[in-house]
């Protein structure tokens, strides 16, 4: 009699007989001989007293109670594959390409330069980087992620999202830009007669509805701006503000490293945009998986915890 230690086995050669058809083809795939096949089918059919199997010369079918007993060894087979690629998974090391897709402002500013630590940590990951502002369809275009900046509404439906960042809009200008205004900015209203450089499109446009940061700060400020320039491109906002063109309203990533130099300066830090140019996030998106490639795994785990976060 078959004990539960013994059963599984059992089972497992049973469904593998069953999913390849025939005894001597699951003898090959697991290495057996085709007797030793047919001997533990037989030892499970004498430990339930019936047949499983309708034998002929050429071929093999399901009883009525075979057909239930497969049901279960069959799903018992499909989760001991998965452990296997689970356990494999977690033990190998990452390695290969990794095919992914990012706004052309955020790869070049953001992206690019944390990718030199990944492959100082994984030397056999390698990246190939496209850079586009239209959402990809990664299954059709081979990709492995995208990463896009949107809210959590926004979100593109079948696939998995994991937040890499926050993505802030401020206003800023240079310091000799401002030099030159009669008095300083302390309030949104004190932009209304300012020029302004926005991005222009969509929902970015030149109004522009402020919030205050703290509950006791004056209520919100919805007014809209005069836009003698517009750019579509955080990075030429930045630009033209540093040429001393008036105040940029620019994604915080494109204008991180001006600040930190004292080129720009961010204004009205009591405020927060909303509406239009709201926080947005940062989000890595790829098709949904059992078992995440450990080279995708390892490149988001990365960028989750690069600097900059």
């Amino acid at each position: 009699m078959l004990t539960e230690h013994t059963l599984v086995p059992e089972m497992l050669v049973f469904a593998k007989v069953v999913e390849l058809r025939g005894f001597a083809a699951a003898a090959r795939q697991l290495g057996l001989t085709t007797s030793a096949v047919s001997r533990s089918v037989g030892r499970l059919e004498a430990h339930w007293g019936a047949r499983l199997l309708h034998r002929t010369t050429r071929s093999v079918s399901l009883t009525e109670l075979g057909a239930e007993v497969y049901a279960g060894c069959a799903q018992m087979a499909r989760l001991a594959r998965e452990v296997h690629a689970t356990a494999g998974h977690y033990g190998d090391t990452p390695r290969g390409t990794v095919r992914i897709s990012a706004p052309v402002v955020f790869g070049d500013i953001w992206l690019a330069p944390q990718l030199p630590a990944l492959r100082q940590r994984w030397p056999a990951v390698e990246i190939s980087m496209q850079l586009s502002d239209r959402m990809v369809d990664l299954t059709e275009e081979g990709l492995d992620l995208a990463i896009r900046i949107t809210t959590p509404a926004q979100l593109p439906p079948g696939l998995v999202a994991r937040a890499l960042r926050p993505v802030r809009y401020i206003a800023v200008a240079s310091p000799a830009w401002l030099q030159q205004l009669p008095s300083p900015l302390t309030h949104p209203r004190d932009l209304a007669d300012l020029p302004c450089i926005t991005l222009g499109y969509g929902d970015f446009q030149n109004q522009l509805r402020w919030e205050p940061v703290a509950a006791h700060n004056p209520a919100p400020v919805e007014l809209a701006v005069h836009t003698p320039i517009t750019v579509a491109s955080s990075t030429g906002i930045v630009t033209l503000a540093l040429q001393h063109q008036g105040v940029g309203i620019a994604a915080d990533f494109a204008a991180e490293q001006a600040l930190a130099d004292g080129r720009l300066v961010q204004l009205l830090p009591g405020w927060q945009l909303c509406g239009g140019y709201a926080e947005r996030t940062a989000y890595a998106l790829y098709p949904p998986t059992r078992h995440l490639p450990l080279k995708v795994r390892a490149l988001i785990d990365h960028l989750v915890q690069g600097e900059g976060n």
